[in-house]
């Protein structure tokens, strides 16, 4: 499978703005710039979309990884944080709360670590990964 993206960029960093467009066009000329990306501005950022990919992605292994094990999750909401530091990306923090009936606590944890480790989009990124979990009560 290959999915694509294209980025269009008018004028200088500071100053100039430009667009983004996905595949499925969820993303149609979305606009990006300096101040999206460095201040509060509109339109979207490459961390951002970095961050969904990431949520998005853990998320889906988690429920494929419960289900597989037996569990059908109720819930599973994740937020993850990418942080830009100096120019470069060094972390993506994943928080998660989920209510999965039936489950222990410590099988939660193991099982939502691996989904962590193995989710495709952990497997590209080079920088550090980490994961907060919390089992609602059932």
């Amino acid at each position: 499978m290959k999915r694509k993206a294209s980025a269009v960029w008018n004028g200088t960093v500071k100053e100039g703005n430009g667009h983004l467009t996905t595949q499925s066009t969820v993303l149609n000329e979305t606009q990006y710039s300096f101040n999206s990306r460095f201040e509060d501005g509109i339109g979207t950022n490459p961390e951002e979309l970095l961050a969904a990919a990431h949520a998005g992605c853990f998320t889906m292994k988690l429920s494929a990884d419960l289900t597989e094990a037996g569990f059908t999750p109720e819930q599973l909401e994740t937020t993850a944080v990418i942080t830009l530091d100096n120019g470069k990306i060094t972390k993506s923090e994943l928080t998660l709360n989920a209510k999965v009936p039936g489950i222990a606590d410590d099988q939660f944890q193991e099982i939502a670590k691996s989904a962590k480790e193995n989710c495709p989009v952990s497997g590209a990124f080079s920088f550090e990964l980490s994961l907060s979990a919390t089992l609602a009560a059932s």
